[in-house]
């Protein structure tokens, strides 16, 4: 066995209606103010109102910044980091940019230090303030991921990949998902899907914890998400997508996605076409390019997907890719990139911006230069 490091956040709290209960908890460990994370959409729905009842109950402070945007720009983050000088700690509350709001306002907070100074891998410099996140979709996986990234300048996704962001509790609960509606729902549970897919063949770092998660949850996740699409008050799909999602999460915490993010990227750096959907639209065409360097870890996922598969290795391989390829399709989500408003003019540009992700490039099965990215782009148009 090669050696290899696994790691992930201190505290993981899986819990129906833990959020209302979350700050007692938080009062528990001494603190008594704190910055909450999240967005217009999770303070419309609701979903925080549990929470800040719970906070006011406990008697603690908070301050709420609640402007994060999807694929958060440079000054979303400088602002809510702002926000939280002088709390106890950060709060992050809602979906993957909120999270990833949160986790970089927690640092920036308290080691004082330009954003600019943490891009990269293992870059950023602590300290950084307690950090708590509660995600409300299953997709991202932030919660237990120490990556946040960033829109830098008019469309490039820059990423801080760093232990330092990783929180010190995550908490799961299924009840702030319950109405999410179903194309939010789909795209997520692809986009976590893609995390357990991209963990499992992971050119770079893959090893036997990461593996297991990510065959766990692409089980939770394909033996749930048509439920919990059809059925949006079935707690207990919504329970175990969300668990899938952590789960791939932690996978690809530790053994990098690849190209399929970096095809992805450039889409909803652009566009702002939500993640989930961003990797949905590119994934059939890169499970089809790496399939020559990839056929028996696809193989393998098959049959977690499609239980009693039978036939060669290459066969089952494409049978995963064909399952991938109809979700969308069953979903009724956006299919083709000129779907979301891409055009063969826009396609040089996002293959220029998917070749500068070299951070997940070189995670790939299958090496991916220039003229691939081309293509990809191409065919999935």
């Amino acid at each position: 066995m090669q050696a290899f490091e696994f790691n992930s956040t201190k505290s993981i709290s899986v819990e129906r209606g833990g959020a209302a209960r979350l700050p007692k908890r938080l009062a528990g460990l001494g603190y008594r103010s704190m910055l909450v994370v999240t967005d217009p959409g999770v303070r419309g729905a609701g979903l925080l109102d549990g929470f800040l009842a719970g906070l006011k109950a406990a008697d603690l402070q908070a301050v709420v910044f609640g402007d994060v945007t999807a694929d958060p720009p440079e000054d979303v983050i400088l602002r809510a980091a702002a926000m939280a000088q002088g709390v106890d700690c950060v709060v992050g509350f809602g979906g993957g940019s909120s999270m990833d709001a949160a986790k970089l306002a927690a640092l920036l907070a308290a080691n004082g230090r330009p954003l600019a100074e943490a891009y990269g891998v293992g870059v950023a410099q602590g300290p950084r303030l307690p950090l708590v996140l509660v995600p409300t979709t299953a997709g991202t996986g932030s919660e237990v991921t120490p990556i946040s990234i960033v829109t830098r300048g008019e469309g490039e996704k820059a990423g801080v990949v760093s232990p330092l962001l990783l929180p010190d509790i995550a908490l799961l609960d299924a009840e702030l998902t319950g109405g999410l509606p179903k194309h939010v729902t789909a795209a997520t549970g692809i986009d976590a899907m893609v995390h357990a897919v991209e963990a499992f063949t992971s050119k770079r770092l893959k090893n036997p914890i990461s593996d297991c998660l990510a065959r766990e949850a692409l089980r939770l996740l394909a033996g749930s998400i048509r439920t919990a699409c059809s059925d949006g008050a079935h707690i207990e799909a919504r329970e175990q997508m969300l668990l899938g999602a952590c789960l791939a999460g932690m996978a690809f915490a530790n053994a990098p996605v690849a190209a399929v993010h970096a095809l992805a990227y450039p889409v909803g750096a652009r566009l702002h076409v939500p993640h989930g959907l961003s990797n949905s639209l590119v994934l059939p065409h890169v499970l089809h390019f790496n399939l020559p360097n990839a056929t028996e870890h696809y193989a393998e996922l098959a049959a977690i997907v499609q239980p009693g598969l039978s036939g060669s290795p290459e066969a089952r391989a494409r049978k995963l890719a064909r399952y991938l390829r109809s979700l969308p399709h069953e979903f009724g989500l956006p299919t083709r990139l000129r779907d979301v408003g891409i055009t063969e003019m826009d396609v040089a540009s996002l293959a220029e911006d998917a070749m500068k992700q070299t951070r997940l490039l070189i995670n790939n099965p299958r090496e991916v230069q220039y003229h691939d990215a081309l293509a990809l782009y191409m065919e999935a148009l």
